[in-house]
């Protein structure tokens, strides 16, 4: 198995055990409870001891290192790298797309993938985009949404961030399904697996460095803002770009791109309008 689906796995594990440390008190009081039922975060004790050391973990290593990239290589240069990291997750959206039986999304995903690898030269340019096909999204934990189940509390992941029990599940089964990490071990190249998990990593905080910082700086309670956040924009993902706002500038932080409406979205909104 690849070293870097070893290391996600037993940081899953860690991030769904280590929350049961500590929970937080149901308020006797009914409009309190009301509030801790509705922010559905029992376990956030332990979880805002995890995203204080997420944030430090980023503030003083990963941080230093984009910074350094930013620097070192020009926006044309991290623009390649960045469509080539979202290319190779294609095949993962493809897949769970193809499960959930959201055929025009799955079909717009197939047309991405062989656009940008051929044309767009093994994904360093996302001509797709330019044509009108825009990134879909997909991932195992829309797929089990899809299909009812739950999501369970919200958890904050070491390294990961925010999650809850079924998206964490939903990352290691697309880790371990990826089809490039197999490939990657099977000709002997494991270690391209821990470069490419590296690189996603500076990629996506390089890309949000500045609207991190605004956001730490203009909270009263940082934890909480990151929390609204993320919900907001998985709630986007996971009904394939139904309405779901958030804070403007801030709606791909944890994905690569905002996710295209799928076929059914656009229908529903398009009903809406009449």
């Amino acid at each position: 198995m690849p070293k870097a689906i070893s290391l996600i796995r037993a940081l899953l594990l860690a991030g769904l055990l280590f929350p049961l440390v500590a929970c937080a008190t149901p308020p006797t009081d009914p409009a309190a409870r009301a509030d801790f039922e509705a922010t559905n975060d029992p376990l956030e004790p332990t979880n805002r001891v995890i995203f204080q050391g997420n944030d430090l973990f980023y503030s003083y290593l990963v941080r230093p290192i984009a910074k350094a990239y930013v620097w070192a290589v020009p926006q044309f240069g991290r623009n390649r790298i960045h469509d080539f990291l979202q290319n190779l997750g294609e095949p993962i959206i493809w897949a769970n797309d193809m499960v959930q039986g959201e055929w025009h999304a799955a079909d717009v995903t197939t047309g991405r993938f062989l656009a940008n690898s051929t044309f767009g030269i093994g994904g360093l340019f996302d001509i797709a985009s330019k044509t009108g096909l825009e990134k879909q999204s997909g991932d195992f934990g829309q797929t089990l949404y899809h299909y009812g189940v739950p999501d369970g509390p919200y958890l904050v992941l070491p390294i990961f961030g925010p999650s809850n029990p079924r998206d964490a599940i939903g990352m290691g089964a697309d880790s371990v399904a990826d089809p490039f990490s197999w490939l990657a071990s099977h000709y002997g190249h494991g270690g391209a697996n821990w470069y490419r998990f590296g690189a996603e990593g500076i990629d996506e905080y390089a890309d949000h460095m500045d609207e991190l910082d605004e956001l730490k700086k203009s909270s009263i309670d940082y934890y909480a803002a990151v929390r609204s956040l993320w919900r907001q924009h998985r709630a986007t993902e996971l009904r394939h770009g139904a309405p779901a706002s958030s804070p403007a500038g801030l709606e791909s932080l944890y994905d690569g791109s905002r996710p295209a409406p799928s076929q059914s979205a656009q229908k529903v909104t398009a009903d809406a309008s009449n």
